[in-house]
């Protein structure tokens, strides 16, 4: 990807969302029920688009509200929906429009009243109320696109177990919506906004869960040791957050951007040249990068609060690298978990976390991309630690019990804070000590071409279709297209060796297949591997 001149350096005004155009789109254009690009499409992630290209708009809105409103309440969901939202410019107008649907069907909405609502929180109070097991069982959705451009808008959907819903549960729910597109909305139940305001139960998600953080990570030992903090919030809903923490427990804790702007114009531009709130780029992560002196750890969250960037003295830590780095800490220093709990990645994250588990002697569960796969190992305690190469992850409290079961940026930048003030070593220092026993990596991601119908063949490979034996000078170890944690399929292909590794996955959005690689040889070694994945790739494609 060409980097942008613009990459790093604060937005132009000529980049800046337009809001009101964004929002009249969003009430005044009707999508295309029979075009597949402008239908209800739930990704790992939710369902997400703009109202500018007709792909999130309050037809979407009101069909995938009353999708969701029929499944809870076929599936005996009874209790109370818990409804976040994030500070994009069409969080609120979407939040409105669902408000309005599900008090219409005649469910028990809790909002937070005058506040962004973080994912995170969400699902610390879908479980938090579940435990309890009083007023019926709760679910929930949080309306984001999360890291995602301004103009974008975005719907997930989290059923009882608190985390990302499954594909059962998105399948039954996309085809709903769509169904009531094409009807024209006739079946969706609405009222006023007012009288939707009026039936919400207001509901404080921030206190709870600010209150058992100590549950989850040594907050004591943080303030006694006088580490230097910095938070930027990138303009997103974790700022009541972070201010409650440091109301609350006095950390020494400085934040240093509290301005929310639908525009994000005091955002730096991204490596492409777009406003993207990415906490794991450097280039998004300028303005904390330039302050890295002034905290021992700074940490930057996206919108909607589910993932996390960690900057230390040294600069901002590769998301990869700074899983390894979380899973080796947690698991020496959590004696009330499991012992056989295990821990969970996803197939692109790097290899380094596998020798981690190994040299802690942990089970590794490596599953398709989506935090969805974690969510009941979480929930269970199997799984101590999930997360995923995109700077997402959750983990258990000290006791081991589940914390969220949907990824949570807040914890993993206090855990930054804890590992520093018990060790004395900042998280960079500490993957010095850890690449030192188990070896560096070089880790990158490209683009390749690729045509509907390739895409379609590459979704749906067999093991058998690569015929390569080695890859970048080694004998391949595994052709995959299954995970070796759970066995669903990696929709694409991953392909091992000893030293490095590639997956190949399509594009949801583009006419491209995606190609992770990771090399313990160095730079050179990982281009040969990209160069020999594309011909590996190529071939299976052409069934050579």
């Amino acid at each position: 990807m060409t980097l942008s001149e613009l990459a790093g350096k604060r937005a132009p005004q000529s980049l800046l969302t337009n809001v009101p155009r964004l929002v009249a789109h969003y009430y005044e254009t009707r999508p295309d029920p029979e075009n597949p690009a402008q239908q209800v499409a739930f990704g790992t992630s939710g369902h997400r688009g703009s109202s500018l290209g007709g792909t999130f708009n309050e037809a979407h809105i009101l069909a995938v509200s009353q999708a969701v409103a029929e499944y809870r309440a076929g599936a005996g969901i009874g209790g109370p929906l818990f409804m976040g939202l994030d500070t994009h410019a069409l969080s609120e107008a979407a939040w409105s429009t669902a408000l309005r649907v599900l008090v219409a069907n005649g469910v028990r909405v809790h909002v937070q009243p005058g506040f962004f609502t973080p994912t995170p929180l969400v699902s610390h109070a879908i479980l938090e109320h579940n435990r309890a097991q009083q007023g019926g069982t709760a679910d929930g959705i949080v309306i984001t696109p999360s890291h995602n451009p301004p103009q974008d808008g975005g719907f997930k959907y989290n059923p009882p177990s608190g985390g990302p819903a499954d594909t059962d549960v998105t399948a039954q729910v996309q085809a709903r919506a769509n169904e009531l597109l094409r009807d024209g909305l006739r079946g969706v139940k609405q009222v006023t906004l007012a009288d939707a305001l009026a039936a919400a139960t207001p509901f404080d998600f921030v206190t709870p869960y600010v209150e058992q953080l100590p549950q989850v990570v040594d907050l004591d030992i943080i303030r006694s040791s006088g580490v230097r903090i910095g938070v930027d919030p990138l303009g997103g809903s974790s700022l009541p957050v972070w201010e409650a923490v440091e109301a609350r427990y006095g950390l020494g804790l400085t934040i240093v951007n509290r301005e929310i702007d639908p525009r994000f114009a005091f955002m730096p531009v991204d490596r492409d040249g777009k406003i993207r709130m990415d906490c794991s780029s450097p280039y998004a992560m300028a303005g904390l990068l330039e302050m890295k002196g002034d905290f021992d750890v700074a940490i930057g969250n996206d919108p909607d609060a589910d993932r996390h960037g960690i900057v230390t003295p040294d600069g901002l830590l590769n998301p990869n690298h700074y899983l390894a780095v979380m899973i080796e800490y947690l698991f020496q220093h959590r004696p009330g978990w499991n012992a056989e709990a295990g821990v969970g990645k996803t197939l692109v994250s790097s290899a380094i976390i596998d020798r981690v588990a190994a040299g802690l002697g942990r089970r590794l569960v490596e599953v398709p991309v989506g935090f969805k796969y974690f969510v009941d190992g979480l929930l269970s305690g199997d799984l101590g630690f999930g997360g995923e190469e995109s700077a997402g992850a959750s983990f258990l409290r000290m006791d081991g019990r589940p914390w969220s079961t949907d990824k949570d940026g807040l914890i993993p930048g206090l855990l930054a804070a804890e590992m520093t003030a018990r060790t004395g070593k900042t998280p960079s220092e500490r993957l010095r000590d850890l690449t030192a026993r188990h070896g560096e990596t070089a880790y990158s991601r490209v683009d390749a071409p690729a045509n509907a119908e390739q895409k379609k063949v590459l979704s749906n490979l067999s093991p058998e279709q690569v015929t390569a034996t080695t890859l970048a000078g080694d004998p391949i170890t595994a052709k995959l297209t299954r995970a070796p944690g759970n066995g669903a399929a990696i929709g694409g292909l991953k392909v091992t060796t000893e030293y490095a590794w590639f997956a190949a996955r399509p594009s949801g959005t583009e006419d491209v297949y995606k190609i992770y690689g990771e090399s313990f040889r160095g730079e050179e070694h990982l281009a040969q591997v990209f160069e020999e994945a594309r011909d590996v790739v190529s071939a299976a494609l052409s069934g050579g």
